[in-house]
């Protein structure tokens, strides 16, 4: 393991689930925004994007499924319906892919990762 690979998978450990979760949508939205800003260069690396981005998504809406879910139901639902409308406007971009379309998936996953970060407490994150 090289030095780079060792550091990232320490860093990975030392993270709550709450940093994980937020630092995961930043990396999916930065990406989605670096093929919009780059369209034409960079849109061959769409499917691969729109397929991470649907992954981490299918992760976070299974998470609001489970019985042992801490969130009230009110947010998981909230939670489940935007999981369910970032599907659908993936297929939507799939079949029709334009960079404007990728906005709203951007603003998504960053707003959602702004959240996150914003209900963290210093108890939940030691390195403050």
């Amino acid at each position: 393991m090289d030095n780079l690979q060792q550091y990232s998978t320490n860093e990975v450990n030392t993270l709550n689930q709450v940093e994980l979760e937020s630092r995961a949508l930043i990396r999916t939205a930065s990406a989605l925004n670096l093929i919009k800003e780059n369209w034409e260069t960079r849109k061959n690396e769409l499917d691969e994007a729109l397929e991470k981005n649907r992954k981490l998504w299918t992760i976070i809406v299974s998470a609001m499924q489970e019985q042992n879910c801490q969130q009230p139901q009110e947010v998981r639902a909230n939670i489940i319906n935007l999981g369910v409308f970032i599907f659908k406007r993936t297929v939507s971009i799939m079949v029709d892919p334009k960079p404007e379309s990728l906005g709203v998936l951007i603003d998504i996953n960053m707003n959602i990762a702004k959240g996150l970060s914003a209900h963290e407490t210093p108890a939940e994150n030691p390195q403050s």
